[in-house]
């Protein structure tokens, strides 16, 4: 039986009216273009390397920045911590002169009033001294912390204004 006599033997009567099943040839299938396949997924690959070159490159920016200014911010911690250990013995130092002058004082002393005279002054002058030594640690101590935080508050403002413009 050939094909055409096939088809005729398969159709169907229906209602007073013949309907024949559809062959192949009168199916249309949607044709593949492996080219046109091929160039999105090209398409595809080279934007998310260009994406990814992209992102590597803000992450090594913010990675050397970061860097810098952790450089900075120990160069700064280092010299602040030097001028402070200075204002430090400075200071043990004056207290110390103030003490051995004091001693020197009331050994020298003739009577009870003279000592009770030397050692209020003394403790006067001390108390004055301490509050002074107080206020010079506190402005040193400010400025440090000033002086420490400033890179890192300066990379992290940076850092922000990217991201809101990102």
């Amino acid at each position: 039986m050939n094909e055409t006599a096939f088809l005729e033997a398969a159709a169907t009567a229906k209602d007073g009216k013949l309907s024949r099943t559809k062959t192949a040839d009168t199916i249309e299938f949607p044709s593949f273009d492996a080219s046109k396949a091929t160039d999105q997924i090209r398409a595809f690959a080279e934007k998310g390397v260009e994406q990814s070159k992209e992102a590597y490159a803000k992450l090594k920016t913010g990675a050397e920045e970061t860097q810098k200014a952790l450089e900075s911010t120990f160069e700064t911690a280092k010299t602040v911590s030097s001028d402070l250990s200075l204002k430090t013995i400075a200071a043990l130092r004056a207290n110390t002169e103030a003490g051995l002058s004091h001693f020197e004082a009331l050994i020298g002393a003739k009577s009870l009033s003279e000592v009770v005279e030397l050692q209020t002054a003394f403790l006067r002058k001390q108390v004055e001294m301490t509050v002074e030594q107080a206020k010079d640690f506190q402005t040193v101590a400010s400025k440090a912390a000033e002086d420490v935080s400033k890179p890192i508050k300066t990379a992290f403002e940076k850092a922000m204004k990217e991201v809101k413009a990102a």
